[in-house]
């Protein structure tokens, strides 16, 4: 194959600036510009060039040989300009200014090669911060879910984005939108949860954070990728068009119409039968024609000739090129494939036609105008260049907030936390002195930098050890095994160890890493939710000392927490909290600070069930004819705190007006006269909750919706708004909800999304399953329509109270 770019024609020199002007729109600008261009030129702008990439396929992902054949030498690949640079920071470890430096006289070199001189859009990962050397590594998403906390997540956002677009970056790979289905898949633990509630929610502030910095955030995957069949990773899926529309397309129209994201990232998987990147009806239709998306629509890395190699619907390169251009995506990623010399070949020979071309790079110009990057006075090079650092203070401080945050204490029976000063402690397991055990398989640490020891990680990543020695003074240490692998030789000592303490903490958990190289991340996907390697047999060995024992799981999928680890006296849970996570657990755990993350994902009780989260309909949980219980050990929402918390007056307004007609509830669930709530109308439900412990503690209160006669099966509960509320010890605050009926909508029987009249109630609670209050509602009203112009979320107030 040739790895030559085709050289034609092109017209007559320009004469038409009208392009250059930047007092007409972007789109003017842009249909101004494309009648100008040649088919060289055209496609050009629809391609990424991936420079460093290892050819030899033993880099970032499989099949990456294969999908190199037309990749052309940098002189070659920018002759008619280009379209996006593909991860200069995060292809091999570059110093940030040198980095910059570099990447800017790149950009000199495209501009300077074409007729029209137009930079590369650059893009890079950015999923747990800007996945480049010495940038901050902030928690993985999970924890952004645990932390339920939009305002936080959005500033992390707003850093790693001023960070990106200070080094000449514009694009941002993230956020990862997939609502989790299946624990077992390994990149769960790039997803935010298993509600489309937090993660819509989550994911449109993560948006706004990165957009008001300048970036572009880019939401993938659309749509399905986290429904694989077993939890495989790109394997089919097997769902219903209704589970598609209420659980999975959520996220991504919050994070489009309260993020504002310019881009969109097709999903590797196939829907029944249909892969993502060949789907007309997801990425046209829904995305573009219904939902109004005018932003830029890329191809997941090599998704493009996926459509030839490994969905088997297309017959070459340039077959690949037209299914894809046809169901809508503008942008070929990684690198020059399919939409290079293929796809030119297609157009002339009039097998693709060009206006499917000239669509696609319309959008892509009037994006790049949007970025100024057609502006006389652009600059690659920022002028403090020099200054650029990207791994700050201020950024640390965020990081470190949001792991504090994120941390979970699922159980604490006898008070065993916050430890007490002067105990003898034992910490064992393979993750509680390995720093890499904090971070996600997508940051830079392990994502590249693990190929390059010579250069360090970069950054400082304390582990569990260090900072409980800062904390403890009698610390014993050891691994007892390793994360994966049978050698069981070193569980005697640990055993030792811990029968020797007064108590012992217990790290185990997850080595992320990328297709089969770690335990969880993309390609590392699990048989069931078991312990990796002998964790288990060391957890039981540990246990059965009688030391009370401090069972802390580090990792990027929940494993079962069953009958097997009954004795443990606490459960601390934490998802990759990144850089300093170490610091955030050994804080929680010494009570430096207080503990309050509640759980964006089911605990499993049983590791070989399979996994089903709590968004299930009534046989979906515990019932007469199954003997199989899938009640989870911990639900969706749980979490514990270091003090005690009263929740009073619960009560629900109806209208849009205070003062309307009140439901009280009881704390056990006595729900009052229902309250009318018109299906077009909202309802205010408010709660007091005071903080009656000894200490500062935040509550998270949960609001649920319960819909007992549905028109289609309904899970029990779903979540429908959200409230973290800090409170000092003795202090109160009343929370209020503003909840619009369109957050009951669901896919009917008629495949339309409605708001069905009739009874429901609203549940206040701590979790999914632990409700202080069961307000009863009737949508009041006909049958009504709804789209994707609804309200898709409840307005939450906090308003402090006088202390007693």
């Amino acid at each position: 194959m040739t790895s030559q770019l085709p050289v034609d024609d092109p017209p007559a020199a320009p004469d038409d600036d009208r392009w250059r002007d930047p007092a007409l729109r972007p789109d003017e600008r842009a249909d101004a510009l494309i009648p100008l261009m040649s088919l060289a030129e055209k496609v050009a702008q629809l391609v990424g060039l991936w420079v460093g990439a290892d050819a030899a396929g033993g880099g970032v992902a499989p099949h990456q040989t294969d999908m190199m054949e037309y990749t052309p030498p940098w002189s070659t690949a920018i002759r008619h300009g280009l379209g996006q640079l593909t991860r200069p920071f995060g292809t091999a470890p570059v110093d940030p200014v040198q980095g910059a430096r570099s990447l800017a006289a790149s950009q000199a070199q495209i501009v300077a090669a074409s007729r029209f001189g137009i930079p590369a859009q650059v893009h890079e990962e950015c999923l747990t911060g800007f996945a480049a050397w010495r940038a901050t590594v902030h928690p993985a998403p999970l924890c952004w879910g645990a932390a339920f906390d939009p305002d936080l997540v959005e500033e992390m956002a707003g850093r790693i984005g001023r960070s990106m677009r200070a080094a000449g970056v514009h694009q941002g790979l993230a956020p990862v939108l997939d609502v989790t289905r299946d624990y077992r898949w390994g990149r769960t633990e790039e997803t935010i949860g298993e509600d489309p509630y937090l993660v819509g929610t989550v994911g449109a502030a993560y948006v706004r954070g990165l957009e008001h910095a300048g970036v572009v955030a880019t939401l993938k995957h659309f749509a399905g990728y986290s429904a694989t069949r077993g939890g495989r990773n790109q394997a089919p899926v097997s769902m219903g068009r209704r589970e598609l529309a209420d659980v999975i397309l959520p996220p991504f129209e919050m994070a489009l119409r309260l993020g504002g994201a310019r881009s969109v990232m097709n999903s590797y998987a196939e829907v029944d039968g249909v892969p993502a990147a060949a789907d007309e009806e997801l990425l046209t239709e829904l995305l573009r024609d219904r939902w109004g998306f005018d932003g830029v629509l890329v191809a997941d890395y090599y998704a493009v000739r996926f459509l030839q190699r490994l969905h088997g619907v297309a017959a070459d390169a340039a077959d690949a090129a037209r299914l894809a251009l046809r169901a809508g995506i503008d942008v070929e990623l990684p690198t020059v494939d399919a939409y290079g010399p293929p796809l030119v070949a297609a157009v002339r020979s009039g097998a693709v036609d060009e206006a499917l071309v000239d669509r696609a790079l319309r959008r892509v110009l009037v994006q790049k105008i949007q970025l100024g990057l057609l502006d006389e006075d652009w600059r690659a090079l920022p002028a403090d260049v020099d200054e650029l650092c990207l791994d700050d203070e201020a950024d640390r401080e965020v990081a470190l907030r949001l792991a504090r945050r994120s941390v979970i204490l699922l159980r604490n029976r006898d008070g065993l936390l916050p430890l007490r000063t002067g105990r003898r402690i034992a910490l064992v397991g393979p993750v509680a002195d390995d720093p890499m055990a904090m971070l996600g398989c997508y940051s830079f640490p392990l994502h590249i930098g693990v190929r390059y020891p010579e250069h360090g990680v970069g950054v400082r990543i304390p582990s569990l050890h260090a900072e409980l020695r800062r904390r403890c003074a009698e610390l014993t240490s050891v691994p007892g095994c390793a994360v994966t692998g049978e050698d069981t030789s070193g569980i005697a000592v640990a055993v030792e160890a811990a029968a020797a303490a007064d108590v012992c903490v217990l790290a185990v958990g997850d080595r992320a890493g990328m297709f089969g190289r770690g335990t969880s991340g993309e390609g590392c996907d699990a048989v069931d939710l078991r312990l990796p390697g002998v964790q288990a047999e060391l957890v039981r060995a540990v246990l059965a000392t009688g030391t009370p024992v401090v069972l802390v799981v580090l990792a990027g999928r929940p494993y079962a927490l069953g009958p097997e680890v009954d004795d443990a006296t606490a459960i601390v849970q934490a998802f990759f909290p990144g850089q300093f996570g170490g610091q955030a657990l050994a804080e929680v755990l010494t009570g430096a600070v207080e503990v309050s993350g509640r759980l964006p994902v089911s605990v499993p009780r049983d590791g070989g069930g399979l996994p089903r989260t709590y968004l299930s309909p009534i046989l979906g949980h515990r019932s007469e004819v199954s003997s199989v219980d899938p009640t989870p050990a911990f639900p969706f929402g749980h979490g514990l705190t270091y003090t005690t918390f009263d929740w009073t007056d619960a009560e629900a307004a109806g209208g849009d007006v205070a003062g309307g007609d009140v439901a009280g509830g009881e704390a056990a669930g006595g729900t009052g006269t229902p309250v009318d709530w018109p299906v077009d109308g909202t309802v205010r439900v408010g709660v007091t909750v005071r903080n009656t412990g000894p200490r500062a503690g935040t509550e998270v209160v949960q609001l649920y919706l319960h819909d007992p006669v549905a028109q289609t099966t309904r899970p029990v509960v779903r979540l429908v708004g959200y409230a973290r509320v800090p409170l000092p010890a003795g202090a109160a605050a009343r929370v209020t909800f503003a909840v619009p009926a369109d957050v009951t909508s669901f896919v009917g029987v008629h495949g339309r999304r409605v708001v069905e009249p009739g009874a429901v109630e609203l549940r206040l609670g701590r979790s999914s399953d632990d409700f202080a209050a069961r307000l009863a509602l009737t949508l009041v009203g006909d049958e009504r329509e709804v789209g994707h112009r609804r309200e898709l979320v409840s307005r939450a107030d906090v308003v402090p109270q006088e202390r007693r």
